[in-house]
């Protein structure tokens, strides 16, 4: 199974609609990870604000933010970095997911009858 973790900064929500001004960046970006979530793929977001303990616990994210916060955000997929200091497009997230980017998943039996490898 794919997991994508994401690290991002300290923000009051993960969709981007609160505060003052919407982050189009942010608004897509959640609907992205919603898409992904649909076709079978583990996403986990941590936020710099509601969740520390996530970013002192991973040497990499420590070593990364050694940086600066403009590293942020960091997207691991299966534990290997892919991506720094931007959102990555749906492109990329179906690309690392090995889906395609209108959300079908490869059939890798031919016997499956859409199931979470195979939608």
């Amino acid at each position: 199974m794919i997991t994508i973790k994401v690290f991002e900064l300290a923000m009051c929500c993960a969709t981007g609609v609160c505060g003052s001004t919407v982050d189009p960046q942010l608004t897509r970006f959640a609907s992205d990870i919603a898409w992904l979530k649909s076709c079978g793929i583990e996403v986990h977001r941590f936020n710099l604000a509601q969740h520390p303990e996530a970013f002192a616990r991973d040497a990499v994210v420590t070593e990364e933010l050694g940086r600066g916060l403009k590293t942020l955000p960091l997207v691991f997929v299966n534990g290997h970095l892919r991506s720094r200091g931007k959102y990555p497009t749906r492109q990329e997230l179906a690309e690392w997911g090995g889906i395609s980017p209108s959300g079908q998943m490869p059939v890798i039996d031919e016997t499956c009858s859409g199931g979470q490898k195979c939608c």
